[in-house]
């Protein structure tokens, strides 16, 4: 299981002043298992402009999902194991990671990595701890702690070639499809 990560949210009370109203490690976290990636899912909305009313939590009330929902967005945090031990875990049949779902393809003819795949999102990922492989149809690029990369809907995979795990900051945004 991953590091939990504490979340912060703030919002109003009902004279209008600004209030912490959450404090505490994230409540939603998938795991695949031994050997895949986790995902704390942080914050999600459903329209752009975000609706900022209210104090539900929609990591809790909205069903999972990889891209964000249409005219949305989500904010996760990923743990990526070693390739070691998570690129048997991509190619175990019969597992999520063989999913299709609107605004997600995963690319299984690719053989390079098995965890390729692209969504209908831009996607901005910020590297937090360790270090992780981009990999592009054409290309890749080693990102350390603190590097940043911009995903505008291509087709790519994630790889950490380290035995360390690597832990990235995302936030999706839905785009239109490439």
């Amino acid at each position: 299981m991953p590091r939990p990560v504490r979340r912060v949210v703030t919002g109003h009370n009902a004279q209008g002043k600004s209030i912490f109203i959450m404090d505490g490690p994230a409540p939603v976290v998938h795991s695949r298992g031994s050997g895949a990636t986790a995902s704390t899912e942080l914050w999600l909305t459903n329209t752009t402009p975000a609706d900022n009313t209210g104090r539900a939590d929609p990591t809790v009330t909205e069903p999972r999902r990889l891209p964000p929902p249409k005219g949305g967005t989500v904010f996760r945090v990923v743990d990526y194991p070693p390739d070691s031990e998570r690129v048997a875990a991509l190619r175990a049949p019969g597992t999520t990671h063989d999913a299709q779902a609107e605004g997600y393809v995963r690319d299984l003819a690719n053989a390079r990595h098995p965890g390729f795949h692209k969504t209908d999102s831009i996607d901005y990922a910020i590297v937090l701890s360790g270090e992780i492989w981009a990999l592009m149809d054409e290309g890749e690029v080693l990102l350390k702690a603190g590097d940043v990369l911009i995903q505008r809907g291509t087709n790519h995979a994630w790889s950490n070639r380290s035995e360390q795990p690597c832990r990235v900051a995302f936030v999706l945004i839905d785009a239109n499809p490439v």
